[in-house]
């Protein structure tokens, strides 16, 4: 496993920068050196430091910032700018400027300028005060207001930048423009493990290099209407915001384990987790959370088959058609229901596999190679597509016959969705076995899913789909763009992910490391979670 914080203090996590209060009776009562601090005006001069330079309500407030926050040691606007409580002094954290402030001057306490969290220079560590808080989530709160007010209803609204004299002056004179070229890393950040986290890491990698997804959070479209520091949405734009801040030093994602530890806690603990029961609870999370995030504008009732707005679900989910048909009267019985993943059988488990399909000649089909004897991602969604007889021991109901009858059942999609992620069946459990089956299965770099609509069943003949015009659909295209992989084995295991980055480069995700790896590395790989996104709404 890649490096661990399990030896982090566990004070640092009752109040540390959660700012979450002290559970228990026998928790420590904070930090005693907040009373030097509260004497005269200290909750106004609190109020003002946390409007001004925190909690950017305004674009004023925002451009006062800007100008105002940096280091008054080295004139830097990153590194974690701290400012003093004391005195008017702002103050790397990284470069520890603000550390040589507070021991020069003995002005213990300073609050982080990002996320607000008020750090003390005796204990070391960031802490919770009652009053201190209730100060800086009023202050939040009035932000968010002001916010809302300026707003469109999908986030911050932006005026047009026109360059002043001053700064066309400073163009001429300054040539060289920063470019997002091929050779770009902007995006590629590692992140620490947490102990026994790899399995959250390789879904956030995942997410955050989902185009769609990538693009919602940068364009500032949340509009959080939840309490603060409990939104997962609000979470996962913080995050987009870490990854493509163009820094290169491994992220911890301590804000994201614990709001999945709160809102999911069947994953709570340091446990290794399925990476594919994470996305799901993920997705479900940020579903729930994200509901008010409409982006139809017009209040037309969406049509994907969640019947909801949300940006989860316009991306992710897809509508799957069950046709059952009475095996006497043929009537058929079709209900469609909403889908975020397929999971998708493998050779090696208890069900019986469909038979390898055409090309085990060494043809290709839907960009896959077929190799003698192997199988292909094709071949997975064939089974899962084929007509399924149920036998005499589940008969159903027909409504033709109005009595019990032996029935098909075939699954199809109806509507796909703009993500699709197949998940293949890679842990097998049962009463009497629990394994990983290790089968290879051949993926290809673009998928047609036309063979497996609603629509071309009836192209279908003995099990296998006839091409027609309806091949030229580019709608139903997909290009792959992340792999999660599960190396070891089922008690003992580690995940790791490939993303794709400028189409057509591909990187690895261990953990904090972060490699480039070639397409011949990412479909070579096991595979065990595959993201495809719909190739005519990419933008990179």
């Amino acid at each position: 496993m890649a490096t661990s914080l399990m030896q982090m203090p566990k004070n640092s996590l009752i109040r540390g920068t959660w700012g979450l209060k002290p559970s228990t009776p026998n928790a420590p009562a904070g930090c005693s050196h907040v009373n030097g601090y509260k004497v005269d005006n200290w909750r106004q001069n609190l109020r003002v430091i946390y409007q001004c330079f925190v909690w950017s309500g305004t674009a004023e407030t925002r451009r006062r910032k800007a100008k105002s926050c940096i280091c008054h040691m080295c004139g830097a606007h990153l590194n974690r700018l701290h400012s003093c409580l004391y005195c008017v002094f702002f103050g790397c954290f990284t470069k520890k400027h603000i550390h040589e402030h507070a021991k020069n001057k003995r002005h213990n306490l300073a609050i982080d300028l990002l996320y607000g969290g008020i750090y003390c220079f005796v204990c070391q560590d960031y802490i919770y005060d009652k009053d201190m808080e209730q100060i800086a989530k009023e202050e939040q709160r009035k932000a968010w207001k002001l916010v809302s007010v300026h707003s469109t209803g999908i986030g911050e609204k932006y005026t047009t930048w026109e360059p002043t004299k001053r700064e066309l002056e400073l163009f001429r004179h300054n040539p060289k423009r920063r470019k997002i070229t091929t050779n770009c890393t902007i995006g590629l950040r590692g992140l620490i493990n947490l102990g026994n986290t790899c399995f959250m890491n390789c879904i956030v990698q995942a997410l955050t290099h989902t185009p769609l997804l990538r693009d919602f959070f940068l364009s500032d479209r949340h509009k959080c209407e939840m309490q603060s520091n409990s939104c997962l949405v609000c979470e996962m734009s913080q995050l987009f915001q870490e990854f493509y801040s163009g820094h290169r030093s491994p992220h911890i994602p301590f804000r994201l384990l614990h709001l999945v530890w709160t809102h999911a806690r069947h994953l709570a603990g340091y446990e290794q987790q399925d990476a594919h029961e994470f996305l799901i609870a993920a997705l479900d999370v940020l579903h729930r959370h994200c509901k008010g995030d409409t982006i139809n504008d017009n209040g037309k009732k969406t049509n994907n088959p969640n019947h909801c707005n949300c940006i989860i679900d316009q991306i992710f989910t897809g509508g799957l058609q069950s046709d059952v048909t009475c095996q006497v009267c043929h009537g058929v019985s079709t209900t469609i229901d909403p889908f975020w993943d397929i999971s998708l059988d493998l050779p090696g488990s208890p069900t019986p596999f469909w038979p390898l399909s055409p090309g085990g000649d060494g043809s290709t089909v839907n960009g896959e190679n077929h190799l003698s004897g192997s199988t292909t991602l094709t071949d997975c969604l064939r089974r899962f597509t084929r007509p399924e007889h149920l036998g005499s021991n589940a008969k159903i109901k027909c409504g033709g016959c109005h009595s019990y009858q032996e029935s098909t059942k075939q699954l199809t999609m109806k509507k796909l969705p703009i993500v699709a992620c197949f998940h293949l069946k890679r842990f097998e459990h049962s009463a009497k076995l629990r394994r990983k089956i290790t089968t290879y299965v051949s993926f290809p770099l673009e998928l047609d899913m036309t063979p497996f609509m609603a629509s071309s069943k009836e192209s279908r003949v003995n099990g296998q789909y006839q091409q027609s015009v309806d091949v030229l659909n580019n709608d139903n295209k997909y290009s792959l763009f992340a792999v999660v992989n599960h190396q070891g084995t089922l008690e003992s295991g580690h995940y790791t992910s490939f993303i794709r980055q400028h189409k057509d480069q591909w990187f690895k995700c261990d953990d904090a490391i972060i490699t480039k790896a070639s397409i011949k590395d990412v479909l070579d790989s096991e595979g065990y979670l595959l993201f495809y996104h719909k190739q005519f709404l990419e933008y990179e």
